[in-house]
């Protein structure tokens, strides 16, 4: 897990400098938005980049200033949507970025956060070894690693599974020996998994380090061509406190983070600069390579709510549980 730590103050793109932040200091003097390591934090890596820009120079003009604010953004980067449900639990994020199911169902069990964007459009890929698997019907009898029974890749690709004539019980093994996608990406780069559900950009690591690999299918475009409608995989939340109290800082972080999501399509070397310097991806080559499969796009979720809806309604389908026993209400999406 990377932490980022920066003063409010300094951070005068957001919150207009530091006068206000000392004035406003003890008042949710830490503002805490919890990403992932993967598309999230590459959507959003322009935005965590000009508030770190603009503390160094602040820092360096205005040190005594500094130090009476109080105030300060804290960005973590984790690696796995848990750890992100766990900020949610003991309310120590304001803002979240988890899978949508999950968000759904953090919802629909009482922690009060709200959909406010989804910023991710499916970034998950079935990558592999065998050349000869052109077709869905190839999978038949087949071993597929999948990472967490019953979490979003699990179930979406269940459901390919069965629109493509495939029953996941009986035609196929899925096997759910690697627990997390860094687990599942390491044992198909090293041979030790034949092939597995995989999303970026892991998936990008395994092809750059077992040339053997090849993708065998881009879920997200499969999706595409059954449901018409695109992947709403990746829910940015906040948390409903916080909402209520700050809405034009709320609405302030929203613009930033699709301002960035924005500049990275548009400049993929600098952002693929940007994302090796932070830590999300080891090498320049492969951020490059990884963006344009991460599907990065902010779309506020206040106008896209039928599309939001058909997406969950699909998982409530196959099991209410996945998002919490029943469709959210009216008041999930801000």
């Amino acid at each position: 897990m990377r932490k980022i730590f920066l003063p409010v103050c300094v951070a005068v793109l957001l919150f207009g400098g530091c006068r206000n932040a000392s004035q406003n200091a003890g008042e949710d003097s830490q503002i805490v938005i919890a990403t992932l390591k993967g598309p999230s934090s590459m959507g959003m890596i322009q935005f965590i980049d000009s508030i770190s820009t603009s503390a160094l120079s602040q820092i360096k003009s205005a040190h005594s200033q500094i130090k009476s604010a109080h105030s300060q953004i804290k960005i973590d980067i984790l690696n796995e949507p848990m750890q992100v449900r766990k900020m949610m639990l003991d309310g120590s994020a304001d803002f979240a970025i988890l899978p949508t199911t999950m968000a759904a169902l953090m919802y629909n069990k009482g922690v009060d956060y709200r959909l406010m964007a989804i910023p991710v459009w499916g970034s998950l890929y079935l990558v592999g070894k065998d050349s000869t698997i052109t077709r869905w019907a190839h999978l038949r009898n087949k071993r597929i690693n999948v990472m967490g029974r019953g979490m979003t890749p699990d179930v979406l690709f269940r459901y390919l599974l069965e629109k493509n004539g495939i029953d996941p019980e009986t035609d196929v093994v899925l096997d759910y020996s690697f627990p997390t996608h860094i687990d599942l990406a390491n044992a198909v780069a090293a041979g030790i998994a034949d092939m597995g559900v995989v999303s970026e950009p892991f998936a990008t690591l395994v092809l750059d380090k077992n040339r053997d690999v090849r993708t065998l299918f881009d879920l997200n475009l499969e999706w595409d061509k059954l449901q018409g409608v695109a992947m709403a995989q990746t829910a940015f939340v906040v948390r409903e406190s916080f909402l209520r109290r700050h809405p034009q800082k709320v609405k302030q972080i929203l613009s930033a983070y699709q301002r960035s999501s924005l500049w990275v399509n548009q400049n993929l070397d600098s952002a693929a600069k940007l994302i090796v310097k932070y830590d999300i991806l080891p090498e320049h080559g492969l951020a490059l390579r990884s963006i344009p499969r991460s599907n990065i796009l902010f779309v506020p979720a206040a106008g896209i709510r039928e599309g939001v809806d058909r997406y969950l309604r699909i998982f409530y389908d196959i099991n209410p549980e996945i998002i919490g026993g029943k469709m959210p209400d009216e008041n999930f999406i801000n």
